[in-house]
């Protein structure tokens, strides 16, 4: 299992980087100066430093156990090695968290700046700041509640055995990240296809860019599963898998609108 993840993830990340690097290359020509690059373009590049921290952590934690501990293991027959192999496994665990709330959050943020400037002069414009600030607030909350409220003392965290089972499985931060993070998303995708829909472009322009970001149901799909794998197969690895595919979906998501203009370049296309 372990195997099959290391090659997927990596798959998944050389794809990622190259269309981060595409959609930069695309704005440059764009814009004629790397210098003019909007913030957006700078996040979606900051992101590659968390998303590669994501995938080389959770490879590590798919063959590395933690203080998640299965009622038939008998923590008493532990050794220290063993101890201390499973505190390993329990503090990556939490780096694999972390850079993954942050990839996703960072994913949804360049979206918002997107978002922002096609409404500008529009009604819908109410509407992405609104979400922009729900957004900015669910993470803080979410951030909040992991570091400081749900597992206390901190260390518990990596404790063997850890004497509160929110500092093993979580839960409650897991329920938390589904509810801001699928809610945002649901409404980000009906925002973007609702914009797309009532536009004057083409039909097959329309039909262009409903695909690309139709894609977000995947990634939607993607974070439904990595829950449902966390709660149902805890002691599993199935959600890694699942983590890898969100994040590197959404990457693609965020970055495949923005390559017309070196696309247009390679293949003499028309203007979209």
């Amino acid at each position: 299992m372990a195997t099959s993840l290391l090659v997927e993830s990596w798959v998944w990340y050389a794809l990622g980087v190259f269309i981060v690097f595409a959609r930069l290359i695309s704005r440059a020509l764009l814009f004629r100066s790397i210098k003019k690059l909007k913030i957006d373009d700078w996040m979606m590049l900051a992101t590659i430093v968390p998303y590669t921290a994501l995938l080389v952590t959770i490879n590590i934690v798919s063959h590395t156990s933690s203080n998640l501990i299965m009622p038939v293991e008998d923590v008493s027959t532990f050794s220290q090695k063993d101890i201390a192999n499973r505190v390993y496994g329990s503090k990556l665990v939490m780096v694999v968290e972390q850079m993954q709330c942050i990839t996703v959050w960072m994913l949804k943020g360049s979206f918002i700046f997107l978002y922002y400037r096609l409404t500008v002069n529009l009604g819908a414009n109410i509407a992405v700041k609104c979400l922009g600030w729900y957004m900015g607030v669910s993470f803080i909350i979410m951030e909040i509640l992991y570091l400081g409220v749900w597992c206390r003392p901190f260390h518990n965290y990596w404790a063997v055995p850890t004497p509160n089972t929110q500092c093993s499985a979580a839960t409650n931060h897991l329920i938390t990240n589904a509810v801001f993070n699928l809610s945002s998303d649901v409404i980000m995708l009906g925002i973007g296809l609702s914009l797309f829909v009532r536009s004057t472009l083409p039909l097959n322009r329309k039909i262009i860019l409903c695909s690309i970001f139709s894609m977000g149901i995947f990634v939607i799909l993607a974070s439904v599963l990595n829950k449902y794998y966390s709660f149902t197969h805890p002691f599993g690895s199935q959600w890694t898998f699942w983590y890898v595919r969100e994040s590197s979906t959404g990457i693609l998501v965020a970055n495949m609108p923005f390559l017309w203009t070196l696309l247009r370049r390679m293949f003499k296309l028309e203007a979209f």
